[in-house]
């Protein structure tokens, strides 16, 4: 199927249902209904992704444990909580293409970026900037200026912020290109999105990162909106570190814990300075409470705390139903999905919107940006009213995801036609 084959009709959404091989896990999920009890058409999983059915008996397992072993429950829970998060390592490392020693899940996306800044962004008087994209995600705009300053900097001379030309939403590769040729021996670090949390386009993480290190920077990405969403190869691409939370297309729960890759290159990286805690020590001596910290190995040498059991659990429901679903069929998916929204939104030839989002499947994931400058606020609203889940972003946003762990053709038929109408 590709997008030139597209039908108009109601007819044709059933029908892709009815063949989609992935339907069924949409049955794993606790879908939100209306008052009249139907189900909405839930397009926010780019915010927050919807509740695995299981979670809640994974979550019931570790309350019980902790109900009739208290402290005992480190060691003999059924799932003993002292190697807990490692029941997450595998499936997570398949996810973002990493080796199992480069990833850990722990703390939140954003003291994650610090704590990697803390270690990889060590700015010199020749070497001092730090590139990221304009429309960033907030929380790394404020982390990256905070930590400008706190080396003695300032953003005004540290900070490149990649933009778009005039008239244009989206970054072209050739700027990005262009720009890391002309400013990288003045660089430290270069820190994007993987997917832009605005305009939901796709960077190409491999090409910035043999780029970027070409220079001697040091490359990472912030993955909150590509985990889970589109095919990562970490490894094979080289970042130096990537971060990102667990509670979009990875369904862990509001605020869940996040995940964070060090290449396996700095796996041994003893002398690079980090904020350290007990839970980052070497496990074979961490119980002898000694003064000196001595890193573990990989991504877990970061570690600064014992993991929150309650808060892992229904993440784990999760990353099962991800592992049965498998990355690559969920992108095929995903692809088909997005295509077919964007097919249906095309024949409305209005002037009242458009979309921000690159059309090429490669430079996009599941989310697509509509940009609405009139009245958006109050379309998007009264589609929520009726059922119809997106979230909007000021000044002009309205942004929708089509997940192909849960939502369906017909799912996208529903939210077209009804978005059509509110147009009118």
């Amino acid at each position: 199927m590709t997008a030139g084959q597209f039908q108009l009709g109601e007819e044709f959404a059933r029908a892709m249902d009815a063949g989609d091989p992935l339907a069924g896990f949409r049955d794993l999920f606790c879908i939100p209904k209306t008052k009249s009890g139907e189900e909405c058409v839930y397009l926010c999983g780019h915010s927050l992704g919807l509740q695995p059915k299981s979670a809640a008996s994974y979550l019931e397992q570790e309350l019980r444990d902790w109900s009739e072993l208290g402290v005992e429950g480190h060691f003999h829970a059924k799932n003993p909580w002292m190697p807990y998060h490692r029941l997450l390592t595998q499936q997570t490392a398949e996810l973002v293409g990493a080796q199992a020693a480069e990833v850990v899940v722990m703390n939140s996306l954003t003291v994650n970026l610090h704590l990697m800044m803390a270690s990889f962004y060590r700015p010199s008087r020749l070497r001092h900037k730090l590139v990221i994209e304009r429309g960033a995600f907030p929380s790394d705009q404020y982390a990256v200026k905070s930590q400008i300053r706190f080396h003695g900097f300032e953003p005004a001379t540290s900070l490149i912020e990649l933009t778009a030309r005039q008239g244009e939403s989206c970054i072209r590769d050739e700027d990005i290109t262009e720009l890391i040729e002309r400013e990288g021996e003045s660089v430290a670090l270069i820190l994007l999105g993987g997917v832009n949390y605005a305009t939901g386009q796709v960077f190409d993480m491999a090409e910035i990162t043999k780029l970027g290190h070409k220079k001697g920077c040091v490359v990472a990405f912030d993955l909150a909106h590509a985990a889970g969403n589109i095919p990562l190869q970490l490894h094979d691409w080289g970042p130096d570190f990537a971060v990102w939370c667990n509670y979009k297309y990875l369904n862990g729960g509001p605020g869940c814990v996040a995940g964070c890759f060090v290449h396996a290159r700095h796996a041994y990286a003893e002398a690079v300075p980090r904020f350290a805690g007990w839970w980052g020590h070497e496990e074979e001596t961490r119980f002898q409470m000694g003064p000196e910290f001595h890193p573990m190995v990989g991504a877990e040498g970061w570690q600064l705390s014992n993991p929150p059991i309650l808060a892992l659990a229904p993440l784990r429901a999760s990353l099962e139903i991800f592992s049965e679903a498998g990355v690559e069929r969920l992108r095929a998916k995903s692809v088909l999905l997005t295509s077919y929204m964007e097919f249906l939104l095309q024949q409305n030839n209005s002037a009242k919107f458009s979309i921000v989002t690159p059309c090429e499947p490669e430079r996009r994931g599941a989310q697509l940006s509509i940009r609405l400058p009139q009245r958006g606020r109050q379309i998007c609203d009264q589609l929520a009213a009726e059922g119809v889940i997106g979230d909007w972003r000021e000044p002009d946003t309205f942004r929708v995801a089509a997940v192909p762990l849960y939502n369906s053709y017909s799912d996208v038929f529903r939210f077209v036609k009804k978005f059509s109408a509110a147009l009118r």
